[in-house]
């Protein structure tokens, strides 16, 4: 599958700002089996002082900007074309939890693309008692790692409310889950705590999700949004896979990935500093629009 990808990030700063410094995570990468790079470019308005990229830790690719003179506004714009390969579902070969805890114990890697990174609280995923037992219910009722995240995912889809208005970006996973509500990015966080309290490893995926209109009727531009979902790793066998709690599913041909990260502080789309005297209100826009 063919997209063209385009992300509008626009900031309105109440006062001036000056000697900021961000790092934008919003360009997908090239993964192996999953999804390529074809093109892909990224602009601010004002242009930056500086500007640098580079790969982090966790293969994520970050652009550093920096500005030294003062601006009232900020735009990020990305465009990009990306192929994302159609695999079907494959069996499950993943183990049961005690064998999950076995391969965990016996691998030693700890590259960026270790289970080990995705086991333990992390910055924004803090582990409780609430949620692993929720997810445990998950774990009795399947015999499989791969069959547990499912349950999971499904449970989350039903019994929680996707409410805009309920959370917001700094909202807690146990937060979220008393509330039983919430949107994309809380529904990952509650099922990564879940799953890392039950000894699963599990990380944070940002991306784009190809939206589909309902028959008869036009595509809204700007209607797509940056998307959240989880990364499980179901053992050697069958690696990685990934789960969508929001639309209860397995992440598929219409799921884009920026990257991935423990929580969505490893990933989030531009964090900084700057100088000013006031709060700042800002807009997204997202298009993902499948080339026939």
């Amino acid at each position: 599958m063919l997209y063209d990808i385009r992300l509008e990030l626009h900031y309105d700063y109440e006062g001036f700002v000056h000697g900021d410094r961000h790092l934008v995570r919003v360009a997908p990468a090239s993964i192996p089996r999953v999804q390529r790079v074809i093109a892909s470019t990224i602009s601010f308005d004002p242009p930056p002082d500086s500007e640098t990229n580079f790969v982090d830790f966790f293969g994520n690719l970050v652009t550093t900007i920096s500005y030294s003179g003062y601006h009232d506004s900020l735009d990020v714009r990305m465009a990009a074309r990306i192929g994302v390969e159609d695999e079907s579902s494959q069996a499950d070969l993943s183990p049961d939890l005690p064998a999950l805890q076995r391969e965990l114990a016996a691998l030693w890697s700890l590259d960026g693309n270790s289970p080990h990174h995705f086991l333990a609280a992390s910055p924004r995923v803090a582990l409780s008692k609430p949620i692993t037992d929720y997810a445990r219910q998950s774990v009795t009722r399947t015999t499989s790692v791969r069959a547990a995240a499912m349950d999971l995912c499904l449970s989350i889809h039903r019994d929680f409310a996707y409410d805009k208005k309920s959370t917001d970006v700094n909202t807690t996973p146990l937060e979220a889950f008393n509330l039983k509500g919430g949107v994309c990015q809380d529904f990952a966080h509650v099922m990564i705590a879940g799953l890392r309290g039950v000894g699963i490893p599990a990380a944070y995926v940002s991306g784009f999700l190809r939206t589909i209109p309902p028959k008869g009727k036009p595509r809204l531009e700007g209607a797509d949004a940056m998307h959240a979902w989880v990364r499980v790793w179901c053992g050697q066998h069958a690696g990685w896979i990934e789960f969508d709690p929001t639309n209860a599913m397995l992440a598929g041909v219409d799921h884009i990935t920026i990257g991935h990260g423990r929580d969505y502080a490893d990933i989030s789309p531009i964090v900084g500093v700057l100088r000013t005297s006031g709060g700042h209100d800002h807009t997204q826009s997202v298009d993902v629009v499948r080339v026939e």
